[in-house]
């Protein structure tokens, strides 16, 4: 079996991230974090406090108190969206946008009448209308979302240039990282991001079911959820002091010890490298494409990607594409709408979805070859 599908969860993780969580969950010296002196709370605090100083190292956080722990990016961006806008206030996002995004504005519009503006791209090059920014932006703008990169066609947006965007207009900069956390260099204060929401499962290469949110500067964020922290337990609000202000109940320390060890790996081996040998792997897998005239290939080469080739052939159903590939050569790949209807509305393949090939630093030049050979058969079948 052949997994290319690494943009929906890294399938293949280093060895050392099964390991720390095993250790966690049966070692039986690990309790609750923060909550006693014992020797159990004590070694989950350690687990923690060190995934933060990582965390803090790899995205530039001021402060390890800047960094709160979710269950998703889907979460993050939940919490702090719903957690900073209300009724009159305004927010810009793009047709990019994964619903993880899409939904939770559209949320806000409705129950608390916020404004959502969608910024389009360029369905020939791909390429983000930035200089249409301008027209979008209100008297009661309040900020600005988008996604570091389209997790359907794996084009990475400009964030810098937006970044300075939302400066000149003193919008808040949220930045949407499923896609590129672990993949892309991220520096929160060279750029400018106010707010980083990330996820562990992907190319962070930890378990599914931990998250997070980074922040550049303390902001007051409306916490999501409300529940016990360990301290001020006669306080009937959250406490105000971060991170614990958006961490009710119990953080997942089996997770955070497996993202701990996920960002080891790329700490260790550094974005550029596994960039590096992710295009490698994905200009090979373009270069075929571009072999036939009846494929249509929607991730662009001229611009920066991450490891996502995504394309489709002629106008046949995105979806059978994908199973043929499962049934003849064991290839996972993804099939469909992605979750990101505005691209599929763009493009005009509401109907027909689009194939998504997402490869990892895990994957090879061996699985690769299988595939090239899998799209010529493929291509001579279909001219038969």
């Amino acid at each position: 079996m052949i997994y290319f599908d690494n943009s929906a969860t890294t399938a293949i993780k280093p060895k050392a991230v099964s390991k720390a969580v095993y250790e966690v969950l049966n070692s039986g010296t690990y309790g609750n974090p923060g909550r006693d002196s014992s020797d159990f709370s004590v070694h989950s605090s350690d687990v923690v406090n060190h995934a933060r100083e990582q965390l803090k190292e790899l995205f530039n956080v001021p402060s390890t108190e800047l960094i709160s722990f979710t269950y998703n990016v889907t979460e993050s961006l939940n919490t702090v969206l719903k957690g900073l806008l209300q009724k009159g206030d305004h927010a810009i996002a793009t047709n990019y946008e994964h619903n993880s995004v899409i939904r939770p504005l559209e949320q806000l519009k409705a129950n608390r009448g916020v404004e959502v503006s969608y910024l389009p791209f360029d369905k020939n090059t791909g390429r983000l209308e930035t200089e249409k920014l301008a027209e979008l932006v209100q008297p009661n703008t309040k900020l600005l979302v988008c996604t570091h990169a389209s997790n359907v066609t794996g084009y990475v947006l400009p964030i810098d240039e937006i970044a300075d965007f939302c400066h000149e207009h003193n919008l808040l900069f949220i930045v949407d990282a499923a896609q590129t956390a672990g993949y892309e260099d991220i520096d929160i204060q060279k750029t400018g991001i106010d707010i980083l929401c990330f996820t562990g499962h992907k190319s962070l290469y930890g378990p599914q079911g931990i998250g997070g949110i980074c922040l550049r500067k303390p902001l007051e964020i409306e916490p999501l959820k409300s529940g016990g922290t360990g301290i001020q337990s006669f306080n009937p609000a959250m406490p105000d002091e971060l991170p614990t202000h958006l961490e009710a109940g119990t953080i997942n320390v089996p997770g955070i010890a497996g993202l701990s060890a996920g960002v080891s790996y790329v700490l260790d081996h550094g974005t550029e490298n596994i960039r590096a040998g992710v295009k490698h792997l994905t200009d090979m897998i373009q270069d075929k494409l571009a072999e036939f005239p009846n494929i249509k290939v929607y991730t662009p080469r001229d611009v920066a990607t991450t490891g996502v080739v995504s394309f489709n052939l002629e106008d046949v159903n995105a979806a059978d594409v994908g199973q043929w590939l499962w049934d003849e050569y064991q290839i996972a790949s993804r099939s469909g709408a992605h979750c990101a209807p505005k691209v599929h509305e763009t493009y005009g393949t509401v109907e027909q979805g689009i194939v998504r090939l997402s490869l990892s630093s895990f994957n090879t030049e061996a699985e690769v070859n299988v595939l090239l050979k899998a799209i010529d058969q493929m291509m001579t079948e279909s001219e038969a």
